[in-house]
């Protein structure tokens, strides 16, 4: 079927988009796709399309189009990426160029975006030389796509070398690069970023605040933090459930107990973020009795808990001695369907050590392998001191050997459990074992020696 603008005049075009949106609609399958569709045309038939959620169609449909507008090439690979299909996304944008066809600056920040969203630093890399060569660099949105970008890859010299080039750069430009170090395990870097951003005119929003406000927690930096919620204070931002979480978790994590409970007990809206921020402050403050008040108040006001909520509680019960408690508590979290998980197990071995019930430990374990967490290096560790509490030190050697990978808590763990059991010469082996594979010994691991 020939679409091309001699065949196809606007008053057919309604008519034809009703067919199409009802055929995708009801059968979501098309005996055949027009050919030699024009530009205007292909832009609504790709639309009606997507709108219906039939990716397949839209793209041959697009394939079908000559010479398809920037509009349509950027619409159609936003979809893509935004859909969680951000490879195909990429490999459109790729033909595109093959295809020698003129690329907006639109175009680019959905290929940027779909490049990020891959986490293929790449594919950002040849994005951004892309539109460095057809001369977009100078549009703002671009350069904090590809902030953003450089930021999901984990990539901040990219970022920061993008920010450095930008001529206008707004508060999203400042607020991406913050965030990228801080997400990058550079919380001073970012905290140096929104000073900078403050000397330079540009104001910080809600975003910036609430993305900002985890450097302070990271770095156990109150004073910064209470600096940060002065300003959230002077420029209203008080009321945004972002920003106030995030205070509440700074707080909590700076273990200014008081302070965090202010700030919850003020939000005109509570998310189970800020619950959650509020319940660990208490149990790592060893305010065990106000944790669990807390945690009652949470059931009855109807917040929902969430994995976060049940392991702060089981974590806080078995900091506090309280490890009956703890097991009652993961007994509740499973009966309310959700899945323990590394943290949980984490928290819960030292329960069996403590008990020394090794049939509750073989138990945990047993769990641990079939939903595969024995990968997990804290997980794993936890399994071979309960072993090794439990009596069985042929046990927690297996698991010790069997894991991937061995940091110098694993070590010191396997080499105190072999001495508690009298095995001073296995002990001395595994620490000259650990000093050959140039993992650095602890204080812990001396004192046992």
């Amino acid at each position: 079927m020939d679409l091309s603008p001699a065949s196809t005049d606007e008053t057919s075009t309604p008519e034809l988009l009703c067919f199409c949106i009802l055929l995708f609609n009801l059968a979501k399958v098309a005996p055949s796709v027009p050919t030699n569709i024009s530009s205007h045309l292909g832009q609504k038939l790709v639309k009606a399309a997507l709108n219906v959620g039939d990716f397949k169609h839209a793209h041959k449909l697009f394939d079908n189009i000559p010479q398809p507008d920037p509009i349509t090439c950027s619409t159609l690979i936003s979809a893509f990426a935004t859909c969680g299909l951000p490879n195909e996304a990429i490999k459109l944008y790729t033909s595109l160029r093959a295809r020698g066809i003129k690329l907006d600056k639109f175009v680019f920040v959905a290929a940027v975006k779909a490049s990020g969203a891959s986490g293929d630093l790449l594919r950002v890399k040849e994005v951004h030389d892309d539109a460095t060569r057809c001369g977009m660099m100078s549009d703002v949105f671009l350069g904090n796509a590809l902030i953003h970008a450089y930021a999901k890859c984990k990539c901040v010299e990219g970022a920061r070398r993008v920010f450095d080039d930008m001529v206008v750069k707004d508060v999203v430009s400042w607020t991406s690069l913050s965030s990228c170090y801080v997400n990058c395990g550079l919380p001073r870097r970012g905290l140096v970023i929104f000073r900078e951003m403050g000397l330079s005119g540009v104001k910080a929003n809600s975003v910036t605040v609430s993305s900002i406000l985890p450097a302070c927690s990271e770095l156990k930096d109150l004073n910064s933090g209470r600096v940060i919620h002065g300003y959230a204070m002077r420029h209203g931002m008080v009321e945004n459930v972002f920003v106030c979480s995030a205070l509440v978790s700074m707080y909590a994590r700076c273990l200014s107990v008081k302070q965090a409970r202010e700030v919850f007990d003020w939000m005109p809206h509570r998310d189970v973020v800020s619950w959650n921020g509020v319940l660990t402050a208490y149990f790592t403050s060893k305010e065990y009795e106000k944790g669990l008040a807390l945690f009652s108040q949470m059931s009855r006001e109807g917040v929902k808990a969430d994995e976060v909520t049940w392991n702060a509680v089981i974590s806080g019960c078995m900091e506090n001695g309280q490890t009956e408690k703890a097991l009652e508590m993961l007994r509740k979290m499973q009966n309310m369907r959700f899945k323990p998980n590394q943290i949980t197990i984490s928290s819960i071995l030292p329960a069996c050590s403590i008990l020394e019930s090794l049939r509750m430990g073989k138990e945990v374990h047993c769990y641990v392998f079939r939903h595969r967490l024995i990968g997990d290096l804290t997980c794993a560790t936890a399994l071979v001191y309960m072993y090794a509490k439990c009596g069985d030190l042929n046990l927690s050697r297996s698991v010790f050997d069997m894991m991937p990978r061995k940091d110098v808590v694993a070590w010191n763990t396997i080499i105190i459990a072999s001495a508690m059991h009298g095995n001073g010469k296995e002990a001395i082996l595994l620490f000259e074992n650990m000093l050959q594979l140039g993992v650095k010994p602890n204080s812990g691991c001396s004192v046992w020696l």
